[in-house]
């Protein structure tokens, strides 16, 4: 069984997020944990672990009206977890709940869910916002980004530049979701360059036709960083699978747009997984 997290902004109850869970719950039974965050400043919070330790900062409090509109999501997800018969927890301190809070969450949970839209309506919807960033960048746990609009994955895209982030990331989709390794998998080479062998062909190719049942290795013909979300945009009924490239560097998946564009379009889940 896997302990799942789905983190709900406060003013947003996520039915794709959700039903994403209820989907994996069909499959195989999960510990399903909702937690819901304050509706505040999400784009400073991450750093309140550090700073607010004998620093004096203070965490702003929830308004009634936010405090009573998170209750009214969390009794619909009890009441949504009970109609499907998964079995849930809620984290209930959200009035003082911030993100260093939901970083110790994910280090013990299998995979943290987010909702790609619900966030981006609070901070603007240009790029991914800082949150989203830095959630993925500090959840110590692989995290699934999840449009409101799809179709549950039958296909898998597993994007692969020959780092070690893209590999890791490749093996932690296979131990987490076994029942996708049957689905038709395309392994997206998405180099710089004219480049058209795919880094340590060998080895991938071995890794991944054991744990891929129809397996076909791509190398895309275009310039990635302008059209890969161009590319995965058609594909409907994927999944996208990427490494972050590095927790340091975290940064440069969204400075070369592979990922960015494609959860900025709201279109396929995305599952991101950092060492």
């Amino acid at each position: 069984m896997k302990k799942i997290i789905i983190a709900f902004d406060g003013a947003n109850f996520s039915e794709g997020a959700f039903n994403f869970a209820r989907k994996m719950n069909e499959v195989s039974p999960i510990l399903l944990t909702g937690i819901f965050l304050p509706q505040i400043n999400y784009a400073a919070l991450w750093s309140y672990s550090s700073a607010a330790i004998g620093s004096g900062v203070v965490i702003p409090m929830l308004e009634e009206g936010d405090v009573a509109i998170i209750e009214q999501h969390i009794e619909r997800f009890k009441s949504l977890c009970q109609q499907s018969g998964i079995e849930h927890r809620v984290h209930k301190d959200f009035n003082d709940f911030a993100l260093p809070e939901l970083k110790v969450e994910t280090r013990f949970a299998d995979l943290l869910i987010l909702a790609s839209e619900s966030f981006y309506e609070y901070l603007g919807t240009g790029e991914p916002n800082v949150f989203l960033k830095d959630a993925i960048h500090n959840a110590e746990c692989p995290v699934l980004v999840v449009p409101e609009q799809y179709s549950f994955p039958e296909k898998n895209i597993l994007a692969y530049d020959g780092s070690e982030s893209s590999v890791y990331a490749i093996k932690q989709f296979a131990y987490l979701f076994p029942e996708f390794t049957d689905n038709k998998t395309v392994l997206v080479y998405a180099g710089a360059g004219d480049e058209i062998a795919l880094p340590d062909e060998q080895n991938i190719e071995e890794l991944c036709s054991r744990h891929f049942a129809d397996l076909t290795l791509f190398k895309l013909g275009i310039e990635p960083k302008k059209y890969f979300s161009v590319w995965t945009s058609e594909r409907e009924g994927s999944i996208i699978v990427c490494g972050s490239f590095g927790r340091s560097s975290l940064s440069m998946l969204f400075k070369k747009s592979f990922v960015a564009d494609v959860i900025k379009e709201h279109k396929l889940p995305v599952f991101i997984a950092s060492r």
